[in-house]
């Protein structure tokens, strides 16, 4: 999480603007991510020729964790290089970046699928995503304060950043060296075209895979000129945007570990149905927000908080159901599907928002008073696209899974519960006034060991049909 935050953070759109890149550089940048997702299906068909992977991926990997020092250090260590050549350059290294990451990450996830319990998969997840969060949360706060101090500029302080991502990265592939390996359980047939076809043949395969084309189609509309909106519209500094995204991870590590538990005991589609039902909220929030920053920040704050969260738990659901229904045979390619064609369909989708961005550049209106910019017209659309999604998620089928109403009756419950506790521990009720089984219960339940049966008789004893007896009960 350090080197993806450190290599990826709005301080590399900063940084790609100080060499003078425009919407469609950051739409191409925005892009690369899910448009490299490719790579995965060349990951998934090479697995099945190999016994281990765990050399081919530490190669892979530690090559990946290299990559980007080039364009980090390039404009410092040679200035007199043109800046059009390191815009270039640093959109094709983070090209290579992610084809390589792309490449990697179905032969990590197929080796976590064979080495994790299936029981309490989703908990892993959610455990997993709360430390991840805390620690790109720590990194790119701890990143804005070294950048806001630094008086030389976005050039020579990112250079450091990315020899810092460098040797991070390379340390957390070292890590792994001490992780058990099962052997890969290669695909019952050799020939590639089964190989391909496999994941496609298992009906809710097919269904999350389309749903998850539209999602990304929908998502990388708008998302990837957050930070370019706040930079350029609003007039926030970067120290303040990536402030912003430090607050944002902090939502998500609050909730991702009670995501995993819900993912464990309703299902993964009630929670991916949940998520995407509010991941419009942020797009909302950035139609209306003015072009102040200081009110800016404070109003995304909570907003970016509460789409992390949303990220976390559509992130969790996606992991669950790629490893729950995928086989152990084959599963580098099941993972592959799972995400590579969604996340290329995101890819062109974000490449065709950068030109139509930048073919919009300085036209802009006021409607009832309003201010409306190229970015504003992007927003809007993906507005209506994300709504969209939240009807087409219905489309997902897992048949273990709950039903969404079970969840959300869950949740509303647990925050009873809690709104229950917390006026108990703020208000001081006279004992005199508290009924006589309220007293039963609260005098002979505390007391009591977990190992002994409860005392329900003395409790019932006191008959009082209050609703605050009852619930003590």
């Amino acid at each position: 999480m350090i080197y993806l935050q450190l290599t990826t953070s709005p301080a590399t759109v900063q940084f790609a603007r100080a060499l003078g890149a425009n919407g469609l550089h950051i739409g191409i940048l925005g892009a690369l991510p899910t448009a490299m997702l490719f790579m995965q299906f060349v990951s998934g068909v090479l697995v099945n020729r190999f016994q281990y992977r765990r050399k081919l991926w530490l190669t892979v990997g530690l090559v990946q964790r290299l990559v980007m020092l080039p364009a980090a250090l390039g404009p410092t260590l040679w200035p007199g290089i043109s800046d059009e050549f390191w815009i270039w350059t640093l959109v094709g290294l983070t090209a290579v970046n992610y084809g390589m990451a792309d490449f990697c990450h179905p032969l990590w996830m197929s080796w976590m699928g064979d080495y994790l319990p299936k029981l309490g998969l989703g908990r892993f997840w959610g455990r997993r995503h709360l430390w991840m969060h805390w620690s790109a949360a720590a990194t790119i706060g701890l990143a804005a304060i070294f950048i806001s101090a630094h008086s030389d500029g976005i050039k020579p302080a990112f250079a450091v950043l990315g020899v810092i991502a460098a040797v991070c990265g390379v340390i957390d592939l070292l890590l792994f060296l001490k992780v058990e390996e099962p052997p890969v359980r290669p695909a019952p047939s050799p020939r590639l075209r089964d190989i391909l076809s496999a994941p496609f043949q298992q009906r809710e395969f097919r269904r999350f895979i389309g749903f998850s084309c539209f999602w990304h189609f929908a998502a990388m509309t708008g998302a990837p000129f957050i930070s370019l909106f706040l930079l350029e519209y609003v007039g926030m500094d970067l120290f303040h945007v990536m402030l912003l995204w430090a607050t944002s991870w902090i939502g998500g590590a609050l909730a991702a570990s009670r995501m995993g538990w819900l993912a464990d005991k309703f299902g993964h589609r009630p929670l991916l149905v949940l998520s995407i039902a509010f991941k419009s909220t942020l797009m909302i929030a950035l139609l209306f927000v003015p072009a102040n920053p200081t009110v800016a920040f404070w109003m995304l704050i909570p907003v970016f908080m509460l789409d992390a969260l949303l990220n976390a738990g559509i992130a969790i659901a996606q992991h669950g159901f790629l490893l729950s229904y995928s086989p152990s045979e084959n599963r580098a390619m099941y993972i592959a599907a799972g995400t590579a064609i969604a996340g290329m369909v995101g890819g062109a989708t974000s490449i065709g928002s950068g030109f139509l961005l930048r073919s919009l550049a300085g036209w802009d209106f006021s409607f009832l008073a309003v201010g409306v910019s190229h970015f504003h017209v992007l927003f809007s659309v993906s507005v209506l696209l994300r709504l969209l999604s939240s009807v087409l998620v219905l489309s997902v089928e897992e048949p273990e899974a709950a039903r969404t109403g079970a969840v959300v009756t869950h949740l509303w419950q647990a925050a009873q519960r809690r709104l229950l506790r917390l006026a108990r521990a703020t208000w001081r009720v006279d004992t005199a006034t508290k009924s006589p089984r309220l007293l039963a219960g609260e005098t002979a339940l505390p007391r009591r060991p977990r190992t002994r049966k409860v005392p329900w008789r003395d409790i019932v004893q006191a008959d009082d049909p209050s609703h605050e007896s009852r619930t003590t009960v």
